[in-house]
């Protein structure tokens, strides 16, 4: 009976990085499998994307672009602050960020950086996808993640897009800071490695998920992630 609980039912599998690339894209296949696992999102507006390693990062910019493609106006935060991936992993700017702003170093303005996407699914975008990198490192990040202008972020992101997606915290890794995210949350997706999303391997990180306040909808499990090296 525990084993069951700890499986998540899966949403899509795609193809992360190739070992020793330092570049990725979507596939075809993956783009339209992330498309079909948006459906599941379809009813949530903030969706946490958590898990261990790069597999989260892969997920949320994966589910981010099938989002945006499709015309849905969509906003992606880095919310690990002690260990920022995604503006190095995605070309962004590396600050000003979510750190700055919730320190009062920064207005929203200048936290929002806006991505034009390329490629035939994008044909018929009218907005861009606009991401929040999560700026400099932070020493004591589930202290400003537990602030109420991390939550006035939120609830104003909300107000402004049609899907949140928020980049977790490592779950295992730093599980107050990973709480104080998942407590903003809707709903929950599960960013795994193909082994983590079956069998014992991942059994420890998929019911840390499922024990985070926002029910879990599934997971994505990603191959090919030598690109993102693990903390």
């Amino acid at each position: 009976m525990l084993r069951g609980r700890a499986r998540l039912p899966l949403l899509a599998e795609i193809a992360g990085p190739a070992p020793g690339s330092g570049a990725w894209s979507l596939r075809r296949g993956d783009f339209e499998r992330l498309g079909e696992a948006l459906g599941a999102l379809a009813p949530h507006r903030v969706v946490l994307v958590a898990g261990e390693g790069g597999e989260p990062t892969v997920t949320a910019v994966g589910l981010a672009v099938a989002a945006s493609a499709s015309g849905r106006r969509t906003v992606l935060v880095d919310c690990a602050l002690a260990q920022p991936r995604l503006a190095a992993q995605i070309g962004l700017a590396a600050a000003p960020g979510l750190h700055e702003y919730l320190r009062w170093e920064a207005e929203p303005a200048d936290v929002l950086q806006p991505i034009v996407l390329a490629g035939p699914a994008a044909g018929g975008l009218v907005d861009p996808l606009v991401c929040i990198g999560a700026g400099r490192p932070a020493p004591k990040a589930e202290t400003l993640l537990g602030l109420q202008s991390f939550s006035h972020m939120v609830g104003k992101l909300r107000q402004a897009y049609e899907l949140v997606l928020l980049l977790a915290p490592p779950v295992l890794g730093e599980p107050g800071s990973c709480l104080a995210v998942a407590s903003q949350a809707e709903a929950a997706v599960a960013g795994l490695g193909g082994d983590e999303a079956r069998g014992r391997e991942g059994r420890e990180i998929r019911a840390a998920i499922r024990r985070l306040p926002p029910a879990t909808l599934g997971s994505v499990a990603v191959t090919g992630t030598a690109w993102v090296q693990r903390s």
